[in-house]
């Protein structure tokens, strides 16, 4: 919390300043033409902040460069006349090295030789720890754009290759500001390169913003063609799953099977589906959130075309739509047959379940059936129940009735008060079994 204004408003939300200076945490970097601009992305797996803190600790100077000084994923260290910028982002990692373009790569020079005129030296450059996606060299120059040959000179420079290029922007007399001249070839030397003529007033921070846009958009070319190699290999993967399903769901309909088993296979499908889908479903949102953001990139640029060159955002459209296009159609296939199977899986337990509740019911009437049986079984051995206890009451009545007769009490023939209370001793017990069954139903 700021303590300052504090004192006029509520207190800030704990992330307050954390979102608000987000903003600056990548500031554009500022480049004085004429500019060579050396640019390496490498895919950061397995790489830690440590180990790329080691090696930008062997740049002159910033031995003592702390891991602090990263916490924001973004670094400018100047060196001598030159200076670099580190950036780490999700998957890849940024080198830039803005250093002053050598003398013999000036304008109109053949194919020039740059990669052991690097300022950081070659050896620095080898070793950066991870995995290179895309490295460039970007020259950027502020001549060239009013020279007629500058078409046949931006072709010697860059080298072989079919040379695409573009005007750039608009300025306060609505002409364009630079020159776009590149190939997008990968040279012996594992750069491309790419060949910038901007205006002579172009200011540094301008030619800071031209070159961050051209860097991004050929970093985040690549990084979203990355799905494609796992889109195309796939494809047969994909059509072995729909097979199965459509097989799964033939035997579902003509009921050839047991429910069992067809609830094992589609169980068995659907978990390869779902692996295939926990695999691949990140891949494939990041390769549509790079490519939307090279979309955005082109439009940035507001190409106007050069005499007899494609555009980069047509060569862009030309080549990049239709990868794109294989992997959002992967993706969705992918989507629509998880989809497929978790419908395919309901019809079933569907009728699995009415299966059950059919079973169900019959073992209902079954057992109400032996309910009745219990009853009317119970209901005789109840009767017999009442004769047993009657007669064993009627026996002790006559016992009783000796007994009085014996002892000269009542001049009483055992044999009468013994048939005389059969009745009574009947309906006592009669009448003892219903107040039972009474109590029973209200309880």
């Amino acid at each position: 919390m700021n303590p300052t204004h504090a004192r006029y408003l509520p207190d800030d939300d704990v992330q307050r300043d954390v979102l608000h200076d987000e903003i600056h945490t990548r500031p554009s970097a500022t480049f004085k033409l004429p500019a060579l601009i050396v640019y390496v992305a490498v895919m950061n797996k397995s790489v830690t902040t440590d180990m790329e803190l080691a090696h930008l600790q062997r740049l002159p100077g910033h031995a003592d460069l702390s891991l602090d000084s990263l916490k924001g994923n973004f670094l400018q260290l100047q060196c001598g006349d030159y200076k670099v910028i580190w950036e780490r982002h999700t998957e890849f990692t940024r080198y830039t090295i803005s250093q002053p373009l050598p003398a013999h790569a000036q304008w109109g020079s053949t194919l020039p030789t740059l990669t052991p005129f690097v300022a950081t030296g070659p050896d620095w450059l080898r070793e950066i720890p991870g995995k290179t996606i895309t490295a460039i060299h970007l020259a950027m120059l502020n001549e060239g754009m009013d020279d007629p040959d500058a078409f046949y000179k931006a072709r010697q420079w860059l080298g072989e290759g079919t040379v695409i290029g573009s005007k750039m922007g608009r300025t306060a007399s609505n002409e364009s500001h630079s020159y776009l001249m590149t190939h997008l070839r990968i040279g012996a030397d594992g750069f491309e390169r790419m060949l910038v003529l901007a205006a002579p007033d172009t200011s540094e921070n301008r030619s800071g913003r031209i070159a961050q846009r051209l860097l991004e958009l050929e970093t985040y070319r690549m990084m979203s063609l990355l799905s494609l190699p796992l889109a195309k290999s796939m494809a047969g993967k994909l059509t072995h799953s729909e097979l199965q399903l459509v097989d799964i769901n033939d035997r579902l309909e003509q009921k050839l099977e047991q429910d069992q088993q067809l609830l094992d296979d589609l169980a068995a499908l659907a978990v390869q589906v779902e692996s295939t889908t926990a695999e691949n479903s990140y891949r494939f949102s990041a390769s549509r959130a790079y490519d939307a953001i090279v979309q955005q990139r082109i439009a940035e640029m507001r190409e106007q075309p050069l005499s007899g060159m494609q555009t980069v955002g047509e060569f862009m459209q030309r080549r990049l739509a239709p990868a794109m296009a294989t992997v959002n159609a992967t993706s969705a296939r992918l989507s629509a047959l998880a989809e497929r199977v978790a419908r395919a899986n309901d019809l079933l337990r569907t009728r699995v379940d009415i299966a059950t509740e059919n079973q169900n019911q019959l073992l209902l009437e079954r057992l109400a059936k032996g309910q009745a049986t219990q009853l009317r079984l119970q209901t005789t051995v109840e009767g017999l129940s009442i004769a047993a206890i009657s007669y064993y009451v009627v026996s002790l009545t006559f016992y009783l009735g000796k007994a009085i007769q014996a002892a000269g009490i009542v001049n009483l023939s055992p044999e009468m008060l013994a048939g005389f209370s059969t009745p009574v001793v009947l309906f006592l017990c009669w009448r003892m079994v219903q107040k039972i069954h009474r109590s029973l139903n209200e309880v």
